[in-house]
């Protein structure tokens, strides 16, 4: 296990910019070439790398996967993190909404109560809104931090959820009303999977979570804003 989680780390540092060759990912992990190369073949049987003749090549999506299995394995949690790119999170975290027919807005800012906030990823389908925190970069992912990021991010999504008039940026425009969650996504697994009703969810799980939300929606911490019909058209009011 410790010689694959090394030729594991070396892949995802050396990786970081394209393509790389065999004999460099061996030379950086200290491991053999033939027993390198055979970690290799193993992890490309897996889907986790494209092998050619003399280049290893690893998409987004593995990277991510390869930082998941070298974590499982042992690997430094923050060595790891390390070597992935904020883009890459960001990248698989709108695949899997895309997947599940949402439309998505990365590092939407806003502004409520005079206060500035972001929110990393915001992914849109009627009538729900799921404002998402992404917790790849943290170390000690222990109870205390991810109570202290649920409720951080509980309160930018009642912020956002409470904006009068809501931010046309989100094209709520027509929607009768808007269901706004929020959710910590993190690397690897929490040591809860959920604090105050706000899921905090592993990324290789995310498909599988947008895909069952519909059916749990009510038992998560949600914001609800509803329209209403007045003398100059049509509002919205959170309940």
């Amino acid at each position: 296990m410790t010689i694959e989680k090394m030729v594991l780390l070396s892949l995802l540092k050396m990786t970081r910019e394209g393509p790389v060759s065999k004999g460099l990912v061996s030379i950086d992990a200290r491991i053999p070439v033939q027993v390198t190369e055979d970690i290799l073949q193993k992890i490309s049987n897996e889907g986790l790398v494209q092998l050619g003749d003399k280049k290893i090549e690893a998409s987004s999506n593995q990277r991510v996967k390869i930082a998941v299995r070298a974590i499982g394995l042992g690997a430094d949690f923050e060595r790891a993190c390390r070597a992935l790119r904020w883009v890459e999170f960001e990248n698989i975290t709108g695949t899997a909404f895309l997947a599940n027919d949402f439309t998505i807005r990365k590092r939407f800012r806003f502004r409520q109560a005079g206060r500035r906030r972001e929110i990393d990823v915001i992914g849109c389908k009627e009538p729900t809104i799921v404002c998402v925190d992404c917790k790849h970069w943290r170390y000690g992912w222990g109870k205390s931090a991810s109570a202290k990021a649920v409720e951080a991010q509980i309160e930018r999504t009642k912020a956002l959820a409470s904006m009068h008039p809501m931010d046309p940026k989100l094209g709520l425009t027509s929607w009768r009303k808007a269901i706004f969650i929020p959710v910590i996504l993190s690397l690897v697994p929490a040591p809860v999977k959920f604090h105050k009703k706000t899921p905090i969810v592993p990324i290789l799980q995310l498909q599988d979570f947008l895909n069952q939300l519909p059916a749990y929606v009510s038992s998560l911490k949600h914001f609800l804003l509803k329209a209403y019909w007045n003398k100059q058209g049509s509002s919205m009011k959170i309940r």
